[in-house]
């Protein structure tokens, strides 16, 4: 086969994702501020990379969401209440990512403390690394809704 014919078809080929997976025990970064919907960044306070969320929240107390981007991460607070989490476009804190389902889970804030629920997703909520279909939110929990990594703080 000619250089010719190869580019050719290769050129006329679907490109393919490489299939390296991640070194056991590593995961794969995902930016989770690429897919937060424009209402929800607008909300967000900036963080630089090594801040600390208590530098830009000074007495404010509640409850939050940290959400990391590629040199970036967004602090996003929480109303009281309840907050749904998911793709669709009634989420309160929409994740346009296809991994989330579009009622993916609920956030229930409590003066006792938060609750997260599984809404039946299709990939499932994860809190610390296990699969939940509810469980009570600490300080420093992380969340996994499909591919997007999300951290819980109370100030």
């Amino acid at each position: 086969m000619s250089t010719l014919q190869l580019a050719t078809r290769m050129a006329t080929q679907t490109p393919t994702r490489p299939t390296v997976a991640p070194a056991e025990g590593m995961t794969e970064f995902f930016d989770g501020i690429a897919c937060l919907d424009e209402r929800v960044r607008r909300q967000a306070t900036p963080l630089a990379p090594h801040e600390l969320p208590d530098d830009h929240l000074g007495s404010e107390t509640g409850c939050y969401i940290e959400v990391q981007g590629s040199g970036e991460r967004l602090l996003i607070p929480l109303g009281s209440g309840v907050t749904h989490i998911g793709r669709g476009l009634a989420a309160d804190l929409r994740l346009d990512e296809d991994s989330v389902s579009r009622r993916h889970a609920i956030l229930v804030y409590r003066r006792s403390g938060s609750r997260i629920l599984d809404d039946r997703s299709s990939n499932g909520t994860l809190l610390n690394g296990r699969r939940v279909t509810q469980a009570d939110l600490h300080d420093g929990d992380v969340l996994v809704l499909g591919r997007v990594v999300l951290r819980y703080l109370e100030r």
